[in-house]
């Protein structure tokens, strides 16, 4: 039986929804209250008992690889002044990444998540693998690549993380044609991208929380670019589809925080401001003086 020992983020689009900010400041490095959204993404491969983790990142853009080195200068300056609460920030910072692999990949154009995971290919090589990205962060007790994780170790098929999709942000995701099969878990049957969901009855989207098998690395070579040149995922799975290959879809358990543009990253920042322990309740106050 195969596991999952490897996970690849996506970190390489030009995060367009977030310019001019993301201009300068990779997506990934965008904050959720005080740590930056790929942060969130290693606790949750952490947590879900994987070790090694793939970044794909933009080569003209290599500032996540920077947050994530150890800084001794800074280090040595916050001893000096006496620091000791920005130091215990850093010292978390370092524990989070013990007992990671990290390493990184670059491309040079930002192509699809499609051509970013076939950048990966070498890394990966011949073995199920995990998939997030920055647009989606989970709040749940168990994480959400650990229930996808759950699916895998019984099914030993690709599993995609899936949600019910806001009648709002309808003509914005991926949704999906299922059969159902228990409680949260179902078969693909069909992926319908980009839909207008008052014109269809599917309502189930797909996140960005992927267990994949290394097949998939063979559709997405094959998989022709779209008309924007890129080489989407989807298109990749959905060909798998048609050639009777079989996808399971587990809905997630948790609260969705969409970091996909500025409005759905905003509220999931107030979101978790308000409940912060150190913040919260400051905050509150702050706001009903205000509003």
């Amino acid at each position: 039986m195969a596991e999952v020992k490897k996970a690849i983020i996506l970190a390489s689009d030009l995060g367009a929804e977030f310019l001019p900010l993301s201009k300068v400041v990779p997506k990934g490095l965008l904050p959720l209250v005080d740590k930056p959204l790929i942060y969130y993404l290693l606790q949750e491969i952490k947590n879900s008992g994987i070790e090694r983790v793939v970044f794909v990142l933009n080569s003209q853009k290599k500032e996540i690889e920077s947050f994530l080195k150890r800084d001794l200068k800074l280090e040595r300056i916050l001893k000096k002044k006496g620091k000791k609460e920005h130091l215990v920030e850093l010292q978390n910072l370092e524990e989070l990444q013990k007992g990671l692999s990290i390493s990184y990949v670059f491309q040079e154009k930002p192509l699809g998540p499609g051509y970013a995971i076939l950048k990966t290919k070498e890394k990966i090589k011949n073995e199920p693998f995990a998939v997030l990205s920055c647009n989606d962060i989970i709040e749940s007790k168990k994480p959400a690549i650990s229930q996808l994780l759950q699916v895998f170790k019984t099914c030993q098929k690709p599993v995609l993380g899936l949600y019910r999709a806001p009648k709002e942000k309808g003509d914005f995701y991926e949704v999906v044609e299922v059969e159902k099969i228990a409680h949260r878990l179902f078969k693909i049957k069909k992926i319908i991208e980009k839909p207008m969901l008052e014109k269809t009855s599917f309502d189930l989207g797909i996140l960005d929380k992927y267990i994949l098998t290394p097949e998939i690395f063979d559709y997405l070579e094959k998989e022709k670019p779209s008309e924007k040149g890129e080489i989407t995922l989807t298109g990749a799975l959905g060909n798998l589809l048609r050639d009777g290959k079989i996808v399971y879809g587990y809905e997630i358990e948790g609260r969705w925080l969409e970091c996909r543009d500025k409005m759905g990253w905003l509220r999931s920042h107030l979101y978790l401001l308000l409940k912060h322990p150190q913040f919260g309740e400051e905050l509150k106050k702050y706001l009903k003086e205000i509003i």
